[in-house]
């Protein structure tokens, strides 16, 4: 914000420049060659930091108390155009360096940085088990980190269990042998059944196929284990000793397959539209500098980390030199071109099938997984352009340094064509996400249209001067607020009622101008009494239905919300529809008092929206900044008491409350003088 404020006064004090030289060129009267009688008449008096001030003479800025400019009126040239446009000649186009750039359909490239760690691929981790009870006589792989072979041998484990399994594998053999032609189908079937039972016993404890033929042979009986790898790769844990006692079950080796890892980044949330399953990632490590290693996203979290609002996202990536190593910190970037409807442009996948489950597997047609066997799907239902790319694929885009952004607004100036002068016209865009140097567009440009890139500010602060709708003065459309309707005859008691709940109304305004929370809790704590006290009954007809439709459960719902604030941030919050809900009420009904009622408006409020609120005199005091910018704002217009031009001071107040400003006050563009 700070920022933004001080372009915006060195575009003013540039602009202003522009201004005197224009309104004071060749052959007129310089402001100091002119009678003060002129001046009066011919200028209107701005100031730098706020332009929205204007006044019919020389003085202090009524917000900051800085020393007041002259501006020139302008005679339809400088500015010119519709409410929001701004005209000017080359030669001051060519001072301020306006440049502008084309509206274009175009596949913009967005970098996404993220950071993480290099991790294991669960997928290729097994763990080493004692298949039986007994006692480990042998390991093989005696140390952490060492690597093994598919098939090596790893443990030696002797079971007495396996003694008693093989006697019943040779009495089980016996027993299919004495079986004659003659006996029971039954008979044979258990027999038989029971062989092969303690057969896949013992093969399952680690026995192999030539042991087995050798004990049912010759009777020979094993009493140890040999466990083997399962797979190749690197022994990560070693829990079992030798010389202990385990069960079935028990943890000897963790064996981890490295040949690829799993790279874990971090995403914002805000980054997510850029990110989709199967692009492809480069990385660097900390360790390996200037080397680039290369993965495909194979999952994204569906949950947000609540914490770091991040995302993580999880890269498959080969690591057959063994480089990358779990617990590395590494750094990844994801170069994303989005089309329309948030879908990703990669040339590589485009027209391709790829596997849901594995990335890296593409092929050129329809097909399954090699790894898993899972049917592959096509890239394009995977969020990804087709092979024939469209115009309506490609995304609206303009420079980032087109549009002027207030936090909830985005403004562009757009050159008018045709025009025998230079014009730009104001417009309210809504951008999509910024890619790089680019901004998407959603709403609000048309492709071939040129807007401004670099000048934008100054133009801006030249139709602040002029007091056009601007990035910080937007424009106010008819449909934004409907005019509160008039009820005339209004009684008195229900007048009395009304400024009894505005008096407890200005005791929350007062506590906020001045940082007090305490003071506004008792000033609600009023409000909530005088409002329940306000006696719809005492309307007749229409000013019945309009108290009862469009105020009385408006300002009970506001009033209910202002009173569950905590801090005085959210009773501000909520301070600012109770106020635009009570002047309309005041505007609508009147009030029985003959003190003056003035609206106020901050045009900085709540990131530059703007926000109103009721006092009785014209000193500003600001309930929504409070002691950071105690004065800043202005008073709008007089919507009740007596008007100040009337005659001896006669109060006009109950039938004409909805008056503006008094004539000659110049309150719109000051507080007071």
């Amino acid at each position: 914000m700070r920022k933004s404020a001080f372009l915006l006064v060195v575009g003013a004090a540039f602009v202003l420049g522009i201004v005197a030289h224009w309104a004071w060129a060749p052959g007129e009267p310089t402001a100091s060659e002119s009678s003060p009688h002129e001046q009066m008449q011919s200028a209107v008096w701005t100031c730098s930091m706020h332009p929205q001030v204007r006044q019919p003479k020389p003085g202090l800025c009524p917000i900051c108390a800085m020393e007041l400019v002259p501006v020139k009126q302008f005679n339809g040239h400088e500015g010119g155009g519709g409410p929001g446009a701004f005209s000017t000649s080359e030669a001051a186009k060519g001072l301020m360096n306006v440049r502008t750039s084309p509206v274009e359909r175009r596949f913009v490239t967005a970098e996404i940085r993220m950071t993480g760690k290099v991790d294991f691929d669960e997928t290729r981790v097994r763990t080493i088990t004692a298949w039986a009870p007994g006692r480990i006589e042998r390991l093989y792989a005696d140390y952490t980190g060492i690597r093994v072979n598919k098939g090596d041998h790893l443990v030696d484990l002797y079971s007495p269990e396996l003694l008693t399994a093989q006697d019943e594998l040779r009495r089980a053999v016996r027993a299919v042998e004495k079986l004659s032609p003659g006996t029971p189908e039954v008979l044979k079937d258990t027999a038989q059944t029971t062989l092969e039972a303690v057969r896949n016993r013992l093969l399952r404890w680690g026995l192999t196929r030539q042991q087995l033929a050798r004990a049912e042979r010759e009777g020979a009986l094993a009493d140890r284990i040999t466990i083997y790898a399962p797979i190749g790769g690197t022994v990560t844990e070693r829990a079992g000793k030798e010389g202990m006692y385990v069960e079935t079950g028990t943890r000897i080796y963790t064996i981890a397959d490295l040949s690829v890892v799993w790279v874990k980044l971090d995403a914002y949330e805000s980054d997510l539209l850029w990110l989709h399953y199967g692009q492809p990632v480069e990385f660097t490590a900390e360790a390996y500098p200037g080397e680039v290693f290369a993965g495909r996203i194979a999952f994204i979290d569906p949950v947000v980390d609540a914490r770091t609002r991040t995302v993580t996202i999880r890269v498959n990536a080969p690591n057959t030199d063994g480089k990358l190593k779990p617990g590395m910190f590494v750094r990844g970037v994801v170069r994303s071109k989005v089309a329309t409807g948030g879908r990703v442009m990669d040339p590589g996948l485009a027209g391709k099938w790829i596997s849901p489950m594995h990335p890296e597997v593409i092929k050129d047609g329809p097909g399954v997984c090699d790894v898993c066997g899972m049917p592959l799907v096509r890239a394009e239902d995977l969020g990804y352009v087709p092979a024939v790319v469209t115009e309506e694929d490609r995304p609206l885009a303009i420079p980032a340094s087109a549009p002027l952004l207030t936090g909830k607004r985005a403004v562009v100036y757009v050159e008018v064509p045709g025009a025998d002068r230079p014009t730009y016209e104001g417009r309210e865009v809504v951008l999509g996400p910024r890619a790089g140097d680019d901004y998407l567009v959603v709403r609000g440009l048309r492709e071939g249209e040129r807007v401004v890139t670099h000048g934008n500010f100054k133009i801006d602060s030249a139709l602040q001067i002029l007091a056009k709708p601007s990035m910080m003065s937007p424009a106010t459309h008819e449909d934004e607020e409907t005019p509160a309707r008039i009820v005339t005859d209004v009684p008195a008691a229900f007048q009395e009622q009304l400024d009894s709940f505005l008096k407890s109304y200005m005791v929350v305004q007062a506590a906020l101008a001045q940082d007090n929370p305490d003071g506004a809790v008792e000033g609600v704590k009023a409000a909530r009494l005088a409002f329940e006290r306000i006696d719809g009954g005492l309307l007749d007809g229409a000013g019945a239905a309009t108290w009862e439709k469009e105020y009385r459960g408006v300002l009970g719902q506001h009033l209910e919300s202002i009173e569950k604030g905590k801090a005085i941030a959210e009773v501000r919050t909520a301070f600012q529809p109770w106020s635009a809900a009570l002047i309309n009420a005041i505007r609508t009904f009147g009030l029985s008092s003959a003190e003056p009622v003035y609206v106020v408006h901050c045009p900085m409020a709540f990131d530059f929206e703007g926000a109103d609120w009721l006092q009785t005199d014209t000193t500003v005091r600001n309930p929504y900044f409070g002691s950071k910018m105690f004065s800043c704002g202005t008073v709008q217009e007089q919507i009740a008491g007596p008007r100040q031009d009337a005659p001896n001071g006669a109060n006009e107040h109950a039938g004409d409350h909805a008056h503006g400003a008094p004539e000659g006050s110049e309150m719109k563009g000051a507080a007071h003088e």
